[in-house]
């Protein structure tokens, strides 16, 4: 396979500035002498800038970074983190439908952070607010194999717990 040389057409100058692919500057070279070192060492010679005079060039492999942009990283598939929210006052309905957004998540391969904010006199309430937790759990339990990754634990703006599958 030969290897392509790619150069913007738009250089105002005769002459380029070299840096080879260990990031060491070359020179100053001709277009024409450029492209003669960039086709003995089997590399594109690439155009960095064209705002500098002379222009900033670079010997790579052009088409091997073009191929890898087209593959992309790592995709990432599940593991997030989602958060669902609680009240203090939750009705039983609205507690079974966070238990369904919930089991939603799990189903993706997310992991769920279950929220209960507290305020003011609901503080002092906090045994209540767990029961609450409690119920949710069991809910979410009825429909799905869940896994508590993190108890109960007291936070300075109420109570929050982790769980995934």
């Amino acid at each position: 396979m030969q290897k392509r040389i790619f150069i913007n057409n738009q250089i105002r100058s005769p002459k380029v500035r070299v840096i080879d692919q260990e990031g060491k500057q070359v020179g100053i070279l001709t277009i024409q002498e450029a492209l003669k070192l960039a086709r003995e060492r089997s590399l594109d010679l690439i155009q960095i800038t064209e705002h500098m005079d002379p222009p900033v060039c670079r010997l790579g492999e052009y088409l091997y970074q073009l191929e890898k942009k087209s593959r992309g990283g790592k995709k990432h598939e599940g593991g997030n983190m989602k958060e669902v929210r609680l009240t203090f006052n939750i009705s039983k309905n609205d507690l079974e439908t966070r238990a369904r957004q919930a089991e939603k998540f799990l189903a993706k391969g997310d992991r769920v952070r279950v929220v209960l904010p507290l305020r003011g006199r609901q503080k002092a309430l906090e045994g209540f607010a767990r029961e609450k937790m409690g119920i949710f759990l069991t809910a979410v339990k009825e429909h799905s194999q869940i896994k508590v990754e993190r108890e109960i634990r007291r936070e300075p703006r109420g109570l929050s717990m982790i769980i995934g599958k």
